[in-house]
């Protein structure tokens, strides 16, 4: 029906007073030959993102149906803030991601990812290249492309990526295939890596060689920054993406099992690696031999303890 709604957009943010209204306009800026809504929440902004938003709901009312929090879900332990508010009452046949810091470059990036997913009722993942930006301007620090050319990615990659492999901003997918999402999804804390792996391994996940988005590096109050930037935060992270692994694993029946085991040692290297940055440099050296510290290292062969011993040589704490 030329009325239905085709994409529905979903929108995530939280104190981007300073990017959302570049995330905003940038999707208004589509041009396609079908209908989307643009779902926003918002959750619960100290700043002016929520009055933005009203703004823009005011000047397109029948496009932008935001959710204004009084009270901060992920505080509250929702998990999956996209999928409790916006994946559940999108209309759309598909839905395309981009967060509120984030935003889109290319105004046909809806209609080509459309175009191709009409094209292949088994596709389930169309992505494409990103340009990863500073917070402050739009010059290109560097590219999220995980091919040079137009191809179907493997499951195989989305798991040793370890959820950069792609952009968030770059996904859409099917609506119809929240149904399925299986119990490891939701136990998971990081949404993009596990519903990348899902999608991939439910049909194809297809990449599209063209930079139609760009991703904020480093912005202040991000989730990535929150769990980076503290060492014990980053320990926790570490944990809980092993455990998701684990069960990732059981539910594939252990095809990638190989890919798994990659990607949890090299989530432990580099846990091990920061942790022991972090206290060098804080000078609280007394806690590089014991704690959670000292039982991850000691999970370290030889030859990667002296790796990691090199690699602190010569840096100037």
């Amino acid at each position: 029906m030329e009325n239905e709604i085709k994409v529905s957009v979903s929108c995530i943010t939280y104190n981007h007073e300073k990017y959302i209204e570049q995330a905003i306009q940038s999707f208004l800026m589509q041009k396609t030959d079908f209908k989307y809504e643009i779902l926003i929440h918002d959750d619960a902004s100290t700043d002016s993102t929520a009055d933005i938003i009203k703004k823009y709901q005011q000047m397109y009312p029948d496009i932008i149906k935001p959710v204004l929090q009084s009270e901060n879900q992920y505080s509250r332990g929702v998990k999956h803030i996209s999928y409790t508010y916006n994946f559940n009452r999108a209309k759309g046949k598909y839905i395309a991601l981009c967060e509120g810091d984030d935003y889109w470059t290319d105004k046909y990036k809806l209609q080509k990812q459309v175009d191709y997913m009409e094209s292949d009722s088994e596709c389930t993942l169309c992505t494409h290249s990103v340009k990863r930006v500073g917070t402050e301007s739009a010059n290109d620090i560097g590219l999220i492309r995980p091919s040079k050319v137009n191809r179907e990615l493997d499951i195989r990659e989305f798991i040793l990526g370890g959820g950069m492999f792609i952009g968030t901003n770059s996904i859409l997918f099917p609506k119809k295939i929240i149904d399925d999402l299986p119990t490891w999804f939701f136990d998971a804390h990081a949404g993009d890596y596990p519903l990348q792996i899902f999608l991939a391994n439910h049909g194809k996940a297809y990449y599209i060689d063209e930079t139609m988005s760009a991703y904020r590096v480093n912005v202040q109050g991000s989730w990535t920054n929150r769990v980076y930037f503290s060492y014990e935060q980053r320990i926790e992270h570490f944990k809980r993406v092993a455990k998701m692994l684990d069960e990732i694993n059981e539910y594939t029946e252990y095809k990638y099992n190989k890919e798994v085991e990659i990607r949890k040692r090299c989530n432990l290297k580099d846990v091990v690696q920061y942790t022991c940055y972090i206290l060098m440099k804080e000078g609280r050296f007394d806690e590089l031999n014991k704690g959670k510290f000292k039982r991850f290292y000691n999970e370290l062969s030889n030859q990667e303890k002296v790796e990691l011993y090199v690699s602190f040589r010569g840096i100037r704490l």
